[in-house]
């Protein structure tokens, strides 16, 4: 075969390549999240329904992390491409210097609570003064989330004894009374209930109703040197979501399978949080404003540091109002 007929074949090739996906050979993008955090369901959906797959993007499971600053480690470390995450350990890690990643859509709004013992004489916030609470790890979400309602009760920083300790621990902390309370993502305060162990003192909506809680950020790399396959992920997430909206019985069981949890704490976790991918820049924004009031951050221009962190150029061009 000549020279002239072998130069067609390979450009059908190439061609047929672009239209069905990422070119043959090509790495495949090593994504994260957190240990069953029912936030992150769209992940999991995605997964399961072949989205990802649908999108023509090879995904790898490179981690699965117990708290947010665990996951941006990973990302400071080059061990991941993308991943679902608390927006505000990602805002620190990345205003700190330590990672370099984009959020490009929203993962969910609202959907952790304050826990505390059942039988304990807990009745509302000023009730934890002087009490042992469980959060995450610093700069999380729920971190963010229990400080914001300190200082809208007007409890001082130091009347409540905050300690570290990841969600899984924290159902059997509280049974055993190593905590008086915990705030967590769902399903733990589900769990907690269902298990007779905690009730819920307050939900993240009477904190902060609307509140932005996960996010997909793509490391810069990979979003500069793969854009397309960024893309097809965030179009994956997007299906995913529009499926947990319109079928959440076998999002449910989806959610079950991953977290490990019956369906009864399952089904009552998913009834506190908002699945959408629609970013929120003015809750961004919230965010910065607290972490640095915090001195968890340094942000001299909040409105240029939200605008270079989130790109919203991907998520436009694929939900056109």
């Amino acid at each position: 075969m000549g020279k002239k007929e072998i130069y067609p074949i390979v450009l059908g090739i190439f061609i047929l390549g672009l239209m069905r996906g990422p070119a043959l050979g090509s790495e495949p993008i090593r994504i994260g999240y957190l240990q069953s955090d029912i936030h992150q369901l769209a992940c999991w959906v995605a997964l399961e329904k072949g989205f990802y797959k649908k999108q023509g993007v090879d995904v790898k499971l490179a981690g699965i992390f117990r708290a947010g600053p665990e996951e941006m480690s990973a990302f400071a470390a080059g061990a991941l491409d993308m991943g679902y995450v608390g927006e505000a350990p990602a805002t620190t890690a990345v205003a700190n210097g330590m990672a370099r990643v984009r959020i490009l859509a929203q993962v969910n709004t609202e959907g952790s609570a304050i826990v505390v013992r059942e039988k304990a004489n807990i009745k509302t916030m000023n009730d934890l003064r002087g009490k042992r609470v469980a959060v995450p790890g610093h700069s999380t979400v729920q971190d963010f989330l229990l400080r914001k309602a300190m200082a809208k009760w007007n409890i001082p920083m130091n009347e409540i004894n905050i300690t570290v300790l990841k969600p899984p621990e924290m159902i059997n902390a509280l049974r055993t009374k190593q905590i008086d309370a915990f705030i967590a993502w769902e399903p733990y305060p589900a769990k907690a209930q269902t298990m007779g162990v905690g009730r819920v003192l307050l939900y993240s909506r009477d904190i902060w109703k609307n509140h932005p809680c996960c996010v997909l950020v793509a490391d810069q790399r990979f979003l500069a040197s793969r854009p397309a396959e960024a893309r097809r992920m965030v179009a994956a997430h997007v299906e995913a979501t529009d499926f947990i909206d319109n079928n959440p019985e076998e999002a449910g069981r989806i959610a079950v399978k991953y977290t490990g949890m019956d369906p009864e704490s399952v089904r009552l976790a998913m009834q506190n949080v908002n699945y959408t991918y629609q970013l929120s820049i003015e809750g961004e924004k919230e965010y910065v404003r607290f972490l640095v009031g915090l001195k968890y951050i340094h942000v001299k221009d909040i409105d240029a540091f939200t605008r270079n962190f989130i790109c919203q150029d991907i998520l436009k061009e694929l939900v056109k109002k």
